[in-house]
């Protein structure tokens, strides 16, 4: 560490101090056995392990007046790293991390170094934006020059040379497996997944185009592109995947369906593939399951106030239906693995069908589909009858026999759990009726309904008060369930579930941007729920035999209570989980 002027060391201890690193008292004897020792304090307090390179680093930083990024887990796109050579990067201690407002972000060890700042803005031909940064950080992301610099990587890997090898094996009917192991291709491949999994992607997206192939992964909901590559490339990629799921490898006709599991620092990922054939070639999907990143409570998945209490209740009954809806991805599984770790005990026996077994549930029978010997979700059900179960969960209903079999397992004493493809909450009610499940069993066996999308969580950080359009579609949306005067707040918050609720009359509501930071341009980290929930009363099973429509029922619902999805995103707007954007953005799939 370079010397320090007096006042600016006594900035840096101060700042130690004032965010409680180190104790004020501490600090002074650990000073006076630094000089008893003739050793720099900065430098005797690292080695004595009491404070760390980043928490010394970030004092430093503040005192300087220079903006600090932690690099622990940030990993850089190789496009970024690319504009400045390794080779320069380890002279001058210095590493580009991301790209903001056309400027190149630049993490240095010696932030105040003017002139190597002027000089690396020039070599990279681009303005930057400086953030201080420990050694040890910026180690970790010079490191990933040669391990996870991902493109450049890649393509060097897959070579002419490994295509070859492949096809002369696939003619020669040698044990693929055996070959490729440890060749250029399994370590490309590995690359690739590993970048996912650090960056928590829940798929992998590895597309077939005319002259070269595409890869994208999808980070919170939404895909980026994380490289393209030769099309050459294609054939020994997809390949591996194929090797890898168990999968035939010289099949390119029909689509192909797999899994396998890998292990990124200590987690074991699980992935489902599903490969099919497109106009350009093949188009894999890989489906990262990650059992330590999920939690499996209710409340850490969004679930709050009227909704939670709803599914609890519903929990308690011992027969009826519960059901879930939504798109692809929005959920449903992992509200009904949540629903079943709410009542697990060893005094029921809890049987599930799913195509495929997401996770792995100790103390859980969990089978899994396979059509191709004639074990669907109707046959399933049918052998799981008579296994004595008391909670049946169904990975999906899809057809009209299963949905008749999971009513008649309601109605004979049974607690069933499973999911349909609707818009909303009320759209599952008419979506058994155009199955052909008959009025009456409907509206004796389904007790409670759930919609449910996922919103991105906003980074907190960063506030502002609402626009005046904003502030309408709040008071639209909202009107009904805030708060009108400072005496119903304490009311509203506890029947919502959340504290220090704003007026319904207000002029302006504060909201979050959420952060942006050098490794996180987007602003979100992670995702949760938003969900309606509602009972099946007498009011809505009268609609039911009427045969009402979804708008029929919504209506009804929202008149006995129910917070619609849009209610509650807006509501985890307000209280700064997520942004109102993000909220417009999936909620107006709603319908």
């Amino acid at each position: 560490m370079s010397v320090l002027s007096p006042s600016t060391q006594s900035k840096v201890e101060d700042n130690l101090v004032s965010d409680g690193v180190i104790s004020a008292n501490e600090l002074q004897q650990l000073k006076t056995k630094a000089a008893g020792q003739s050793q720099p304090f900065f430098s005797y307090l690292l080695e004595s392990g009491k404070i760390t390179d980043e928490q010394l680093t970030e004092a430093l930083s503040k005192a300087n007046g220079v903006p600090y990024v932690n690099l622990a887990t940030t990993n850089v796109d190789t496009k970024i790293l690319s504009y400045l050579p390794q080779d320069a990067a380890e002279h001058y201690m210095a590493v580009p991390i991301g790209e903001i407002d056309n400027k190149i972000v630049l993490a240095m060890l010696d932030a105040d170094n003017v002139q190597a700042v002027d000089f690396i803005s020039k070599k990279i031909g681009k303005p930057v934006r400086v953030y201080a940064a420990s050694e040890s950080g910026i180690r970790r992301i010079i490191n990933q020059y040669g391990s996870s610099g991902l493109e450049h990587g890649v393509v060097n890997m897959l070579s002419d040379q490994e295509v070859k090898e492949i096809d002369e094996s696939v003619e020669k009917d040698q044990p693929i497996k055996t070959i490729v192991q440890d060749s250029p291709v399994s370590k490309a491949l590995n690359a690739i997944m590993s970048f996912a999994a650090k960056n928590n992607a829940s798929d992998i997206h590895i597309e077939s185009l005319e002259n070269e192939i595409r890869i994208r992964c999808r980070v919170d909901g939404v895909l980026r592109e994380i490289m393209r590559l030769p099309k050459s490339t294609e054939a020994p990629l997809i390949s591996r995947v194929k090797i890898l799921s168990n999968l035939k490898i010289d099949e390119h006709r029909v689509p192909q369906d797999g899994q396998f599991s890998i292990n990124v620092e200590g987690r074991k990922i699980d992935l489902r593939i599903a490969i099919s054939p497109v106009v350009w070639g093949e188009q894999v999907i890989m489906r990262l399951l990650d059992k330590s990143q999920t939690s499996l409570k209710l409340e850490d998945m969004g679930y709050i106030g009227p909704n939670l209490f709803r599914i609890r209740e519903a929990l308690k009954q011992p027969h009826g239906m519960i059901l879930t809806s939504g798109p692809t991805g929005s959920g449903k599984s992992t509200s009904m693995y949540a629903m079943i770790q709410e009542i697990k005990n060893d005094a029921i026996n809890i049987v599930t069908l799913e195509d495929p077994v997401e996770y792995k549930i100790e103390g859980v029978n969990q089978i899994q589909i396979n059509p191709d010997v004639g074990l669907t979700f109707a046959t399933g059900l049918r052998s799981i009858l008579r296994q004595d179960p008391d909670v049946i969960m169904v990975g999906e209903i899809r057809d009209k026999e299963t949905a008749n079999l999971a009513t008649q397992a309601a109605l004979t004493g049974h607690l069933v759990f499973s999911t349909l493809h609707t818009n909303n909450a009320a759209g599952i009610l008419p979506r058994l009726l155009d199955m052909g499940v008959e009025p009456f069993l409907i509206a004796s066996t389904v007790h409670t309904v759930i919609g449910q999308r996922l919103v991105r969580r906003a980074v907190p950080g960063e506030v502002y008060l609402s626009t005046r359009p904003e502030t309408v579609a709040i008071q639209q949306a909202l009107g009904s369930v805030l708060p009108k005067t400072k005496a119903d707040v304490a009311a509203a918050g506890q029947k919502l579930g959340y504290q220090n609720l704003p007026l319904a009359t207000q002029n302006a509501y504060t909201l979050v941007k959420g952060k942006t930071t050098p490794d996180n341009p987007s602003g979100f980290k992670g995702r949760l729920g938003i969900y309606e929930v509602f009972d099946v009363n007498d009011k809505i099973q009268g609609l039911i035999v009427e045969h009402a429509t979804s708008s029929d029922i919504q209506k009804v619902a929202i008149e006995d209570g129910m917070v619609s999805m849009r209610q509650d995103g807006y509501l985890k707007a307000l209280a700064g989980l997520t942004t109102l954007t993000e909220v417009d953005r999936v909620a107006a799939m709603e319908g």
